[in-house]
């Protein structure tokens, strides 16, 4: 029989979490500061008196504890007053100490960042970052990349450095692009990545943003010259230059430009917006090696036969063997949809990077039929248009669209559907068979758009032409082009 001491000595110390203690513990310290109640010190922000707690500022921001725990004046004073800190901001802060609720905005999230830098908390920094770079759009791009540049933020800097890049001759025009410093001005015409068709739209950027304020950045005008590229224009486009009142008005930048085309820089590259239209085909090759029936191999081949480019581009032969559906977006990427014995996979080809990589596949339709592009957006559906995906290629995310419903009278697709897009929207095109128990057997061409609000496919009832011909497509969707109608007066009209 144990002993009482042996008995004692087995009982070990436990200890327990209350795991609703933290939030009872800051309910009941924001009740206590709605209600006023054992607040010892007054932080005074712009005119504007905050009552609060020196423990809870303590334990919430590294600047309060050092103030309040030092021997500085402050640490003895019932009012401290905070500069350059706006009242606002602060209540925000001072809202987020007492609760653990942030609220940011667009209009406030800059002044938010500034008020928590400031005061070294870093949960409201890190949010506010995020926040900013979640919300970098073309109308923003700039702002952003200011306010980014100068508290060192990496992260949004860079998002709003590519959203420069890709909208440049848009930004370029607005009000808030004259607002750079030449630092950040020669910073962004430097890139490679900067998206424009010609090289004189960079100088046309330039001479808007020195008229901005003529007097005080004309002699910024021979610091900025070298970092336009011109081996990529002709020699009228630098004549044209040479001879503008800004050049003819400063001696130096004239000097300036005679020097950069005397030297000349072959290695400077085209900007990423002087791209070349090429057909992208896929080149089937085969080998007969001694003792083997055959090898087949698969290569990419882009063309363009009017400039005499043809350029070949190895991939996984395998992948491209496999291939299901090829199309390339808006913002002129290549994705490839092929089918693994793992299951579906979806190869991106990105040019800025020149690679490709492996992006997040679709798990809905066992076979892609036929898929199309739209912006950046790519549609795919199966043989019965049963299932129809659309691939965000932006976030890399799928999403299901409604199925497509049977029409009365047919009881399924004779041939398989095919997707095109006409006038910014998704349309199909279907050749239905009839019931077997209608008095007459035919089959009947039907296009459908996908109306987006609704989620449903809308019959168009096109009277389509069909003279008993199927009609053929010659890849993954029709192709669509613009057409100069008064050519075709004389063709035949159905």
């Amino acid at each position: 029989m144990a002993t009482a001491d042996q008995e004692a000595s087995s009982v070990r110390p436990r200890s327990y979490q209350d795991e609703s203690y933290p939030h009872g513990f800051l309910g009941t310290v924001g009740d206590l500061q709605k209600a006023g109640v054992l607040q010892d010190v007054v932080i005074e922000v712009e005119d504007r008196r905050f009552p609060c707690h020196r423990l809870v500022l303590s334990a919430a921001s590294p600047y309060f504890r050092a103030m309040f725990t030092s021997d500085m004046a402050e640490s003895r004073q019932k009012t401290v007053v905070l500069q350059g800190l706006d009242a606002d901001m602060f209540g925000e802060i001072l809202s987020y100490i007492y609760s653990g609720t942030l609220h940011v905005s667009l209009d406030k999230v800059q002044p938010l960042y500034q008020a928590a830098d400031l005061l070294q908390l870093d949960y409201v920094r890190d949010t506010c970052s995020s926040y900013m770079a979640m919300n970098v759009k073309r109308s923003t791009c700039v702002d952003l990349y200011k306010f980014a540049d100068v508290f060192s933020l990496d992260f949004v800097r860079r998002r709003s450095m590519q959203s420069i890049h890709h909208h440049f001759a848009k930004v370029a025009s607005s009000e808030e692009f004259c607002s750079l410093s030449v630092n950040q001005l020669t910073e962004i015409i430097s890139h490679d990545e900067l998206d424009v068709k010609e090289e004189t739209t960079v100088w046309e950027a330039v001479v808007r943003w020195v008229q901005h304020s003529r007097e005080d950045r004309l002699h910024h005008l021979p610091s900025i010259l070298p970092h336009i590229r011109f081996n990529l224009l002709t020699s009228d486009d630098t004549a044209a230059i040479l001879d503008h009142p800004l050049v003819r008005e400063d001696p130096g930048s004239s000097e300036v430009i005679r020097n950069v085309v005397q030297e000349g820089n072959p290695d400077l590259k085209l900007r990423l917006g002087m791209t070349t239209e090429m057909v992208l085909l896929t080149n089937l090759k085969y080998m007969f090696p001694p003792g083997t029936t055959y090898i087949s191999t698969y290569t990419l081949l882009f063309m363009n036969p009017r400039q005499g480019k043809y350029i070949s581009c190895s991939y996984d032969s395998d992948i491209l063997s496999r291939a299901e559906a090829m199309t390339v977006t808006s913002d002129n990427n290549i994705y490839i949809l092929s089918r693994e014995v793992t299951g579906p996979e979806v190869h991106h080809y990105d040019p800025s990077q020149n690679r490709w990589c492996k992006r997040t596949p679709q798990n809905v339709i066992s076979e892609v039929f036929t898929s199309v592009a739209m912006g950046t957006e790519i549609f795919c559906t199966d043989f019965d248009f049963s299932q129809t995906m659309v691939y965000d290629t932006v976030s890399d995310s799928w999403q299901t669209l409604q199925g497509w419903q049977n029409p009365e009278n047919a009881t399924s697709l004779d041939i398989g559907p095919t997707l095109f897009v006409l006038e910014n929207q998704l349309h199909v095109h279907v050749l239905l068979e009839a019931e077997e128990s209608s008095e007459e057997e035919s089959a009947e061409y039907q296009v459908y758009v996908y109306d987006r609000s609704a989620d449903a496919w809308r019959d168009l009832e096109a009277a389509l032409p069909d003279g008993g011909d199927l009609y053929v497509r010659r890849g993954p969707h029709w192709p669509v082009a613009r057409i100069y109608l008064p050519y075709l007066m004389g063709a035949q009209k159905h």
